[in-house]
């Protein structure tokens, strides 16, 4: 069901792109090719979490579409979503849960609905080598670990609330960081022993840091919504790149990141 309506979503993002280049055709869930009159620079509020892959489909959607440019913000979903509610400039918004994106549809920020594009879920990132010895989420309750969690409020913290209640485990963090990068720096840092990340942010930083998996992370796992802005300044351009994102070259793209499909 859920393909069938990403398809659909495809379908009608690439109709509306194509309108505006003159009728060409793009073909069903591939990438869209370029255009006159998808031009100019395209703004993209996004998670944290999206950055290696977005940056790599931005590079292509703008081979893709000769005279565009992609100009990333990438954050914690949820100081994006306050953004953009509070009038910040950005053409699409790709948020790491749909509690985020339903702050900006709420407010009448959205463009149409929003699309699911990725799962992802949590791992625990920890030194190379693992030399605390850490195997699941009991070894983060030992006094002598030390834990970064993102926020609360944040995606990937919200995610990890739920997995440490499902584990039944009391985790005291040394730090709670506002976004899954943040969080991940500070066992690259070396200052602390371990983090709750997701999956695509360890394998990012594979020659740093190990993903050690865990059973419970199977039950918190984050869909990744994505929307063209009601007030988009190159709306044109944001309809082109969600289409793009959506196409089977973008979701090759997230895949090789380790993202799961939607």
């Amino acid at each position: 069901m859920r393909t069938r309506f990403v398809r659909a979503a495809l379908a009608g993002l690439t109709a509306m792109v194509l309108v505006g280049c003159g009728g060409e055709d793009a073909g069903s869930g591939s990438a869209p090719t370029g255009g006159a009159g998808v031009t100019g620079t395209v703004t993209v509020f996004g998670a944290a979490s999206l950055t290696e892959s977005f940056t790599r489909i931005g590079e292509d959607f703008e081979a893709a579409y000769p005279g565009t440019a992609v100009k990333f913000n990438f954050a914690g979903s949820s100081a994006l979503a306050t953004q953009i509610d509070q009038g910040a400039p950005a053409d699409v918004f790709a948020s790491a849960a749909p509690k985020n994106m339903q702050t900006v549809t709420d407010a009448g920020n959205g463009e149409g609905a929003p699309v699911t594009f990725a799962k992802n879920q949590l791992v625990i990132a920890v030194p190379k080598g693992n030399p605390k010895g850490v195997k699941g989420l009991s070894d983060l309750a030992k006094p002598d670990v030390k834990v970064a969690l993102c926020a609360p409020e944040v995606p990937c913290g919200a995610a990890a609330q739920k997995v440490i209640a499902a584990a039944g485990v009391t985790i005291k963090p040394v730090t709670l960081e506002q976004d899954v990068k943040a969080a991940l720096s500070k066992v690259k840092l070396g200052e602390v022993d371990a983090a709750l990340v997701y999956r695509t942010d360890a394998k990012a930083s594979a020659s740093d840091v190990d993903g050690v998996e865990f059973p419970e992370s199977s039950g918190a796992i984050n869909e990744y919504p994505i929307i063209v802005l009601k007030n988009a300044p190159n709306k044109a351009g944001a309809q082109a790149f969600v289409a793009y994102v959506l196409s089977d070259k973008g979701t090759a793209v997230l895949t090789a990141a380790g993202f799961q499909a939607p």
